[in-house]
């Protein structure tokens, strides 16, 4: 039960997931916002950086570091994108998943050690930096605000990188008892409420059994209190309101509050036109909603901005994947195989996501009585990944003719 104490930094950081917030009168987040250190590249950094433009984004803190070489923002900055940048690429944010639960999973390809050993001297180095500070200035807001930051972004490290779970847990805690102090010393340092609320949701979202465990830790939880930290951050100018905004959104899904989390989908999404997960969750929502002609309309519109260049090499193949998954659950099954071989057409198509591709029309074949079909679908699943659940499927469905 460790996990959830830090799962979903990741998501606000990468903004990789999904997107949106909670308020009955959701505000769009200003376009104006105060960004730390005052340096004129940072509005394009982080236009970058949500835009899951990670290159352009590192690129563009690393001049800002230069510049500001004492700032322990800027080393968060860099070291965020570098972070996150490294998890896509391992596998460890799975974009199969994203829309769930279990979207943050275990990686499927190696760290690159040379991205490791960066990532750990970035986080020695805005740690330094932070106690200096907070040596000379034990109550200095900024510095333990920072201080937070990092140990967030190591104990997201630590998990799901080095897998050491006990070592993320105790920077997880680090993580939210600085910024319990900000909240203490400044109540309206609303960035603090990021971590704050995003754990407190969490905890509040538990068992009590579990919530008693976990008191050992001096971590409590309250629901409501968490829904309405992120709500203050998503709506103020600091520079956590989209990281809260998507935070909120996972939350407001769990919670059936579809409504308010689809005002922030479409309050968000439009200010970062590369992003598709922004619309592509604003299709789930809508089918979670039973909205399902408008979400099938949405799915397919991903899809074409997808193949008209829109989101670059991005995996907007996984609104094929919704779109064969709606059409699935209202039996239309030519229609839901057509929507997964789509993602044979993409070049360059998230190897996993294929798989699942091939599975479902393989199955959908199957459901067709079309059994010379389904048997080439589910020999590419194996081909592809021979070890995997997937593949596990496959076999079975080579054995007897997959029926729903």
């Amino acid at each position: 039960m460790l996990f959830p104490l830090f799962r979903y930094r990741p998501v606000f950081a990468a903004a990789i997931l999904l997107c949106v917030a909670h308020c009955c009168l959701a505000a769009t987040p200003p376009a104006s916002t105060v960004f730390r250190p005052d340096d004129p590249q940072n509005p394009a950094a982080f236009e970058h950086y949500y835009n899951l433009d990670y290159d352009a984004a590192i690129q563009d803190f690393e001049h800002i570091l230069a510049r500001h070489p004492n700032d322990p923002f800027a080393v968060n900055h860099l070291l965020s994108a570098i972070q996150v940048r490294e998890l896509y690429r391992m596998g460890a944010m799975n974009t199969g998943e994203y829309s769930n639960d279990s979207f943050i999973g275990e990686a499927h390809r190696p760290a690159d050690p040379v991205q490791k050993e960066r990532i750990k001297r970035l986080v020695a180095q805005a740690g330094k930096l932070e106690e200096a500070e907070l040596a000379a200035s034990p109550n200095n807001v900024d510095a333990l605000y920072a201080r937070g930051v990092t140990r967030g972004q190591f104990a997201l490290y630590t998990a799901l990188i080095e897998r050491a779970w006990f070592s993320a847990l105790r920077n997880a805690v680090g993580a939210r008892h600085d910024h319990e102090r900000v909240l203490e010393l400044d109540p309206h340092y609303t960035d603090a409420k990021l971590v704050v609320g995003a754990h407190n949701y969490v905890m509040g979202s538990l068992s009590l059994a579990v919530r008693m465990a976990v008191a050992l830790a001096r971590l409590s939880g309250d629901k409501d209190k968490g829904l309405q930290y992120l709500t203050d951050a998503y709506r103020t100018n600091g520079e956590t309101s989209v990281d809260a905004g998507v935070v909120l959104m996972v939350f407001l899904r769990r919670e059936h509050r579809y409504g308010e989390a689809l005002e922030i989908a479409r309050a968000v999404g439009p200010r970062f036109p590369r992003n598709y997960l922004f619309p592509l969750e604003e299709a789930n929502l809508l089918r979670v909603a039973g909205k399902n002609a408008e979400a099938e309309e949405q799915y397919r519109q991903v899809w074409q901005n997808g193949r008209a260049g829109k989101y670059g090499n991005l995996h907007y193949e996984m609104s094929a994947i919704g779109l064969a998954e709606l059409l699935r659950s209202e039996k239309k099954y030519p229609a839901a195989a057509a929507a997964y071989e789509l993602v044979n057409e993409v070049k360059g198509a998230d190897p996993e996501v294929l798989q699942k591709a091939n599975l479902g029309a393989g199955e959908m074949y199957d459901q067709l009585q079309q059994r010379d079909l389904a048997v080439k679908k589910y020999e590419a699943v194996m081909a592809a990944n021979a070890g995997n659940a997937e593949a596990d499927k496959a076999r079975k469905r080579m054995k007897e003719a997959y029926r729903e």
